[in-house]
């Protein structure tokens, strides 16, 4: 990616992670325990100075007991007609994570039944380990190719493919090719 394409560094994410644990009542050890993370791990990440992975993000979710939704953020505010029916290209909520991939929130706040996602990767980056949670996903390939790993099926994926699968099967995914890969993601429900 290059710089213009880059999207802005994320100084919210730690200080949501930070301000929910405390919420909680958790101390850093105890998140540590529950999410499997080193504390300092965490520690990193509450301070900004990490992006998490996809996985490691997932693992705080579950442990602080919200949805990856919780943790996507925006610094613009939607316009009052669009608020719970629109998101405009330029207000929608990101979440990066290590290694540059970014997924966008492209449902608005709160959405009971679907959740919708656009991820962007760049040239070769991967979920680096599977995950599994409850619901159903499907996916359309924008642009790029896509590898998929569902369960012990595994898939290669061009743009204008698509597929489905359980999200209860243990699954991870990236990009193997050399230019940017898109996809758009439906979750349902929206427990990612």
């Amino acid at each position: 990616m290059d710089a213009v394409n880059e999207a802005p560094p994320q100084l919210f994410l730690g200080t949501r992670i930070r301000g929910l644990r405390k919420a909680r009542g958790m101390t850093l050890t105890e998140l540590a325990q529950s999410s499997a993370l080193t504390a300092g791990y965490l520690s990193q990440l509450e301070r900004n100075l990490a992006y998490p992975s996809i996985a490691a993000l997932f693992n705080i979710a579950r442990s602080l007991g919200v949805t990856l939704q919780w943790f996507f953020a925006s610094e613009t505010i939607p316009a009052p007609a669009d608020e719970g029916y629109v998101v405009r290209k330029d207000n929608r909520q990101s979440i990066r994570y290590e290694d540059g991939i970014v997924d966008q929130l492209l449902t608005p706040l709160p959405n009971h039944q679907l959740e919708m996602l656009q991820s962007s990767f760049p040239p070769g980056t991967y979920s680096q380990q599977s995950y599994s949670h409850e619901g159903e996903e499907a996916g359309y390939v924008l642009s790029g190719q896509f590898e998929l790993w569902v369960g012990e099926r595994h898939f290669l994926l061009a743009a204008g493919d698509s597929f489905s699968f359980a999200s209860s099967e243990p699954h991870r995914y990236g990009n193997p090719g050399k230019v940017e890969t898109v996809v758009i993601w439906v979750i349902t429900p929206p427990t990612f």
